[in-house]
C-alpha cells in the first residue's frame, strides 16, 4: 500500500480494529494475568475484519495474541479450507506490539507476507515492563561474530524485510506519507490510541501484584 490513500484507509482501518476490537477483549483479559498483547487479521482488498483475538496465557504460555489469533483464522473463523482467505495474497496481519520470535515464526509459518505494529519492542520494555521480546532475541538468536559491543547492539533483531514477510510500524506508514498536515495528524491519532493502553497496563500490573494466575514463566 504506498499510495497516501492506500495508506491514510489502511492506518485508519488498524487504528478503528485496535479500539473497537481489540481493546475490548484486552480489557477482559488483563486482569486475570493475560498480557495486552492483542492482533488482528484485515481483509487485504476492503480492510474488513476477518479475525481478532488476545493474549490467553491463562490457558497457555503460547497463546501470545498473534498465535491465537492465527489458530482462530484456520481453527475457528476460517475451518474450511476452501473458503478460507489466502495467508499471503488475501490478508494483512496487524499486531498491536511488535511480533516477539515466537510470533514471527508464528507469521512466517502460517503465510502472512505482511504485518504491521502500533508498539516497538523498546515500547513493550519501557512502557509496559514486559522486555522479554528484546531478550529473547538477544539471548538466543543473535550469535556474536568478531564485532564489538557496540556493533553489536547497533545490529538489527531481525530482518523485518526477508523472503517470508516484510514487517512495519504504524509509525513508518505514517513517515511515508508526504504531506506534512497528514503526518502531524496519524502522528497524533497514534498517541491517541497508544494512551489507552496505559490503564490497560495498570490493570496488568495490578493484576501481577494480586498474583492473577496465569501459566507464563515470564511475566
Amino acid at each position: 500500500m504506498a499510495a497516501s490513500s492506500d495508506a491514510r484507509k489502511l492506518l485508519s482501518a488498524m487504528l478503528a480494529t485496535v479500539e473497537d476490537a481489540i481493546v475490548p477483549l484486552t480489557r477482559q483479559g488483563v486482569s486475570s494475568g493475560c498480557k495486552l498483547f492483542g492482533a488482528a487479521i484485515l481483509a487485504r482488498a476492503d480492510l474488513r475484519l476477518l479475525s481478532v483475538a488476545t493474549n490467553n496465557e491463562r490457558v497457555s504460555p503460547l497463546l501470545h495474541g498473534e498465535i491465537n489469533c492465527i489458530q482462530q483464522f484456520f481453527t475457528v473463523d476460517f475451518p474450511d479450507a476452501a473458503s478460507r482467505p489466502d495467508p499471503s495474497k488475501d490478508c494483512i496481519f496487524f499486531a498491536t506490539h511488535e511480533p516477539c520470535s515466537l510470533c514471527l515464526s508464528g507469521i512466517a509459518w502460517s503465510g502472512f507476507g505482511e504485518f504491521y505494529y502500533l508498539f516497538s519492542y523498546e515500547d513493550s520494555r519501557d512502557l509496559f515492563s514486559i522486555p522479554y521480546d528484546i531478550d529473547i532475541l538477544q539471548e538466543v538468536f543473535r550469535v556474536r561474530g568478531e564485532e564489538t559491543d557496540e556493533q553489536l547492539s547497533g545490529r538489527a533483531l531481525y530482518n523485518k524485510t526477508n523472503k517470508f514477510f516484510s514487517g512495519r510500524s504504524m509509525a513508518d506508514v505514517v513517515a511515508g506519507l508526504e504531506d506534512e498536515a497528514e503526518r502531524t495528524k496519524w502522528t497524533a491519532e497514534i498517541q491517541r490510541v497508544k494512551g489507552i493502553y496505559k490503564e490497560l497496563s495498570e490493570r496488568y500490573q495490578e493484576g501481577k501484584r494480586l498474583g492473577a494466575e496465569t501459566s507464563s514463566v515470564w511475566k
